[in-house]
Order: structure tokens, then sequence, then C-alpha cells
């Protein structure tokens, strides 16, 4: 039995089974590469779900979490810090919003966040409706859970008590009829990441903010997947130069250190008042140097322009393999869609190849590496990619 097998064992008979069994168990790792307790090396396309944003063992990430772990570790929201203002200044910067900032510890916090100040804001007109898109994923808190359109995770828990109308996603009609007097808010997702990296024609979020305008609805968007880089830009739907009410992000922004905030326009923040909402650990010191660290570094490095150019080499390195029917997204946040639904059976020959991915459908891999990976490194995991297909999807008459 390897240490592996050992950790494996002690996991499913001490920890509960909501996550199955994951396939490798970690034990450090530096750059985009992380090592196995056996020793085993893997090549981190996933970026813990686009959570590691500078990779692993990054020196300004180290530095800031440990100065500031030195420094002064937890407040609590009965005191303030110089990190959680510097940090809503630079978010609210860098969304371009004249608004505030809610801080908390994770994306479904983020959206539980909107979730109620959207039904305040609503209260003041009656509006207590809520729209959101089929296959979207907001979270699994009973709230998020409430307004999130993948069936299999939200039904088991239903009724919710909530009034939601799901939608299709990138329809605009659709979209158009459901959003009337009643409804308090639309929750939207730039682009799907838990469905598959999945993307709409463009001009459907400038649809989402006239059709939300024109009924005094406020406009939601999820960007806890998308923003900080994923797509090449601190958020998704700046390629629209538009502006929503309320943003969530999270993810990314840590750099893996567990964080999230709502963004909010002045207006529509002001519904926040004292004792309506908050969180002992939500604007943590350590987590808000974190964030400023990675956004500094993503600045500093120019990363945007680095995934942005190797996701046109992702495109050139895959496009005519006949295994692949399409690759979503943009930069680095992919999905890379296959004929057959062998991507989880593709993803445990990646692992055996070295390399660590992510099956969010039948039928797509995903992939959210570091901001800071390099050409080598992409290259590396074409050539990985390929071979886990040849693998399990053999392309007729040999590799492509």
């Amino acid at each position: 039995m390897t240490y592996s097998d050992e950790i494996k064992t002690r996991f499913s008979t001490f920890l509960m089974g909501n996550y199955g069994l994951p396939p490798v168990v970690l034990r450090e790792g530096e750059g985009r590469y992380l090592t196995d307790v056996d020793g085993a090396t893997y090549l981190d396309m996933i970026g813990g779900i686009a959570v590691s944003s500078l990779g692993h063992n990054h020196p300004a990430l180290v530095e800031a979490v440990s100065t500031q772990a030195a420094r002064l570790a937890h407040t609590s929201n009965l005191f303030l810090h110089e990190k959680e203002v510097e940090l809503a200044e630079k978010l609210l910067d860098l969304a371009q919003l004249d608004g505030k900032v809610f801080l908390c510890n994770s994306g479904t916090e983020a959206n539980e966040a909107a979730l109620k100040l959207a039904l305040l804001n609503g209260a003041q007109t009656g509006r207590t409706k809520i729209v959101a898109a089929e296959n979207g994923f907001h979270g699994r808190t009973l709230g998020a859970l409430s307004i999130t359109g993948k069936a299999a995770i939200r039904e088991p828990f239903e009724p919710l008590g909530r009034d939601v109308e799901f939608v299709p996603f990138g329809d605009i009609d659709a979209l158009k009829a459901a959003v009337d007097d009643q409804t308090a808010a639309v929750f939207l997702e730039p682009t799907q990441g838990e469905g598959g990296v999945v993307t709409t024609a463009p001009g459907y979020l400038t649809a989402a903010r006239e059709i939300t305008a024109a009924a005094g609805a406020l406009l939601v968007l999820d960007e806890i997947q998308s923003g900080f880089g994923r797509t090449g830009a601190w958020f998704a739907h700046h390629a629209e130069n538009i502006e929503p009410d309320i943003i969530t992000v999270a993810k990314g922004l840590g750099g893996g250190v567990p964080i999230g905030a709502m963004l909010a326009g002045a207006g529509v923040a002001a519904a926040f008042t004292p004792g309506v909402h908050g969180s002992t650990f939500g604007g943590n010191p350590i987590a808000c140097a974190a964030a400023l660290a990675v956004i500094d570094t993503i600045e500093r490095d120019h990363l945007f322009e680095n995934v942005l150019a190797l996701g046109l080499r992702l495109d050139d390195r895959l496009a005519g393999d006949p295994r692949v029917t399409e690759i979503r997204g943009k930069a680095l946040w992919r999905g890379i869609g296959l004929t057959e639904p062998v991507a989880g059976e593709a993803v445990k020959a990646l692992n055996g190849l070295g390399v660590l991915a992510n099956a969010p459908r039948p039928d797509t891999i995903r992939i959210a590496p570091p901001l800071t990976i390099t050409e080598s490194e992409l290259d590396s995991f074409c050539d990985k990619l390929i071979e886990a297909l040849d693998i399990v999807l053999p392309a007729p008459g040999g590799r492509p």
C-alpha cells in the first residue's frame, strides 16, 4: 500500500462522502506543479478550480500572507483594519464602479449577500422574483442554491421557498419574457463555469442590462469564476462595456487564500444598513493582504497578456483534433468539448500522465491553470491531452 492509499483510506473513514474519493493526495506545490505524498509531480491545469491565480508558492503571495500573519491575523467585524479598506478601494477601481464593497469568505457567501441585497432593494417596491439561467451555478448554501440552475444539485433540497424563474442561458427573448414588474433581480454568469465553460453570443449581457433597466430590476453578475484574469481581463463583463448593479467575486481573487466580495453601486448598496448582514471572518486581514498581492502581481507581470496569447496557442494546438468538437471560453479558461462522453476517463488518463484537469460534464474537459503558466508548460499539456485521448478515444486511423 502506498502512502497515498493510506491517506485515502483514512479520508474515507473520517470525512463525509460528499466529494467521493479524490484521486490524488497532494503535499506541496511550486509554480505550476504539484507534488503528491508519494513524490509524483503533476502539471496543474485546473488551478484549484480557477483559484490559484499565481500558481503555488509564489513569493509575492507568501510574503504578503506571512507578513500579515505576523502583524495581525484577525479583527472580526467589530473593528476595522487598513487592508480591507485598501482592497475595497482597489476592487471598485478595477470594476470601474461607483459603489461599495462587502467582504466575505467565498463565492457562495458573496452570492448570498447579493441575493439579500437584491431582495432588500426589491422590497421597496414589492418585488420578490428572481430570474436566473438554466444550468447556472451560484453556490450550495440554501439561498444561493435556490437560484442555481443546475437541477441535479438543486432539486434534492427543494422546496427552497424562493420565487425563481429559470430561463435558457443566452436566450434574449426568454430573458425579456421572464423579467416583469415583480422581478427584483436577474442573476447571470457571463460564462457558465460549472456548466462546462459555456459562453453566449456577444451582446447577451448588453441585452440583459437593457432588459433589467427597462423593467426596474437589478442585474447581478456572478464573476466568481470568470473574474480576475480567467478571460484575460479583470472582469468578463467589461468586454461588453456594461455596468451591472451588483458583482460577486471570489476564487482567483485570493490566489488560494479564501476570500469573496460583493460589489454594488452606491444606490443599491445603501440597503445594507447596520445589522442586516455580516461575517465574523469576512475581510480577514490575511485574506485581504493576499488579494492585494494577487492584484499587484497580475498588474506588474502583465499576466493577462500571457494567458490571452497562450489561449490562441491552445486553439492552434487542439482545433484540428477530430476528437475535439469545440474549445469554449477565452484565454486559458476553457471547456474542451469531446465527440464522446469520455471526459472523466480522459481526466483520469491525464492524471496518470502527470496532469491535473477537471470534467464538469461527461463530454467536456475544463482547464483553468495559473495565470503564470508558460508556453512550454501549455505545450506539454496539449501533448499529454492528445496522448490521453489516444488512450480513451483513439482517432480513426491513429493520431490526427
